[in-house]
């Protein structure tokens, strides 16, 4: 669950700074190479040095953030070959949840899974981009999350996280998932098509790699006239 700014500044624990500076590299609040000051996050949650310390360790733990000694805490920027494994890790970790989801889902899980994909197709109705990212995530986590694996939701809520920096890195501040695989996916679970639910969670992140210009940038060509004719 993504904290408001307000719970965060009520809340002091490790837990909730964490996932509030999550949640801001999800809604690409925090772009890639952002550096993390520690003075400013103790300023922004109130809390002590050493706390902060403390946090950006689990950050760096959960690829979230990348710790440089001497120089500080930014926030992960990917290289074409780190974006490619983290939708391969995603592939094989959605494939299975969601198979296993299509065995035994109910009806109140595929309600709460129907109101996250309309709240996500009005969010980009409305052109309100971050909130559209925000629910696309949170449609798949919801996904672990009924699949009753705390083990694979945290790992999934990480991979979630490190996809937004990768769109963010790779492809326009756009939403992240098709509406129309949303509701694909919902019918494969409705009908407890488990082999169908599982090929559709995987065509659907293929297809949000593939509309991403994953490359280095020594592989992107340069048109050095059009450069400086722009």
């Amino acid at each position: 669950m993504t904290l408001s700014e307000g719970d965060v500044r009520r809340a002091t624990s490790d837990e909730a700074i964490v996932e509030r500076i999550v949640a801001a590299v999800m809604e690409h609040k925090l772009p890639p190479g952002a550096k993390l000051a520690e003075h400013a996050l103790c300023e922004a949650f109130n809390a002590h040095r050493t706390q902060i310390r403390r946090i950006l360790v689990v950050l760096g733990e959960r690829g979230v953030v990348t710790l440089h000694p001497n120089r500080g805490a930014f926030v992960w920027s990917p290289s074409a070959e780190e974006a490619r494994e983290v939708f391969a890790a995603r592939r094989v970790v959605e494939r299975a949840g969601i198979e296993s989801v299509a065995a035994t889902i109910n009806a109140a899980a595929l309600a709460r899974l129907r109101e996250l994909a309309a709240a996500g197709a009005a969010a980009a109705h409305r052109a309100e981009e971050r909130e559209a990212i925000r629910l696309s995530g949170q449609f798949h986590i919801e996904i672990a999350e009924i699949a009753g694996n705390a083990v694979l939701t945290r790992f999934l809520e990480d991979l979630v996280a490190r996809t937004s920096l990768i769109i963010a890195f790779y492809g326009a501040r756009t939403q992240a998932c098709s509406d129309a695989d949303h509701d694909e996916l919902i019918a494969a679970l409705a009908a407890r098509h488990v082999g169908r639910a599982g090929e559709l969670m995987e065509r659907h992140l293929r297809r949000i790699e593939s509309g991403l210009d994953i490359r280095e940038p020594g592989e992107r060509p340069l048109d050095i006239r059009e450069l400086f004719l722009a």
